[in-house]
């Protein structure tokens, strides 16, 4: 790949170059510190253009039609005049790091439109399965013109509390008719959604739905904080036959204008920059005491140690602390 300028990365964003938006992408997305260094810079330029978009995250488990939703949502939305970037998380091999990056495949509808952007990005095993760039990905999406970014989760682990504090809506798809859904719901969901959606009611389903609909309301106003008012709906959608994401929509924009007009959404999203800050912080942190070559000289003992009794965590991890202050 020819090495550019940030000006050259900058004007081609500006000007709707998607060639460009997919290389600048990369550089944030990279591991080696030329490319990223780079590509903050090109971040750091195009940060005035950001913000304006509304950002949806999207999670619910394997099996629940995140894909085939965010793709009836997204040309839904590119019909009312929108321009849409879905990016798609996947989860990486433990083993060789690769994913399937299969989601154009399955969005194939929004796939071959000119407003939509799907950029599937491998998780490499962070937190949540959630992209350690996702947050820079997004902005670059919005600096292009991007006015609605999905953010697909893998669904499982804490996904759910690491992509909501990188959006402003926090939709949870759920399934009826597998059984006692209630049974299986993880309090975490229910605490951070901002709506949830029982996907695939349609035909014989259409009456498990609504009755799962009625438990997850129930669920919702037993556990569910809310913010500044607002009172997450369950509503009901076939993403196969377009159906139900009219009703959907409304809920975003309405939840948006709710916190527009009372300055949370603005606070929202600061907070959530500063909680990013003090990730990549202590990811950086962690990362470099791993490398210390002091901690990496007693490390291995130390385990071996804890894992067979003769010391406690708290006295290891104390060692491998004091190991990483006496050489910095």
């Amino acid at each position: 790949m020819a090495k550019l300028s940030v000006d050259a990365y900058v004007r081609g964003i500006e000007r709707g170059d998607r060639a460009l938006l997919a290389r600048a992408i990369t550089l944030v997305e990279s591991e080696q510190p030329r490319h990223a260094a780079l590509g903050q810079e090109v971040l750091e330029r195009l940060l005035p253009r950001t913000g304006r978009a509304s950002r949806v995250g999207v999670s619910g488990v394997p099996g629940v039609g995140k894909s085939t939703f965010i793709d009836a949502l997204g040309m839904h939305l590119i019909e009312q005049g929108h321009r849409v970037a879905a990016l798609t998380l996947d989860p990486s091999s433990t083993v060789t790091g690769g994913s399937i990056l299969g989601d154009k495949t399955r969005m194939t509808r929004l796939s071959r439109e000119a407003d939509a952007y799907i950029r599937p990005s491998p998780t490499g095993g962070t937190l949540g399965g959630v992209g350690r760039k996702t947050r820079e990905t997004m902005l670059l999406c919005e600096a292009f013109g991007f006015d609605v970014v999905i953010v697909e989760t893998v669904g499982v682990g804490q996904s759910e509390t690491v992509v909501a504090e990188m959006v402003d809506f926090y939709l949870v798809l759920m399934l009826a008719g597998a059984g006692d859904e209630l049974q299986g719901i993880k309090r975490g969901i229910l605490e951070v959604a901002d709506m949830l959606a029982i996907n695939k009611a349609d035909g014989d389903n259409r009456v498990a739905a609504k009755r799962a609909r009625s438990d997850y309301a129930a669920a919702l106003k037993l556990m569910h904080r809310g913010q500044r008012g607002w009172k997450p709906p369950v509503l009901m959608c076939s993403a196969l036959h377009d159906e139900g994401l009219d009703a959907i929509w409304e809920k975003v924009q309405e939840h948006r204008a709710q916190l527009s007009g009372s300055g949370a959404l603005q606070a929202r999203r600061a907070d959530q920059a500063v909680r990013w800050m003090w990730r990549i912080v202590e990811d950086a942190l962690s990362q470099a005491l791993r490398r210390h070559p002091d901690v990496r000289a007693r490390l291995g003992a130390l385990e071996r140690d804890v894992r067979e009794g003769r010391a406690t965590a708290s006295a290891a991890a104390r060692q491998i602390l004091d190991a990483f202050g006496a050489g910095a």
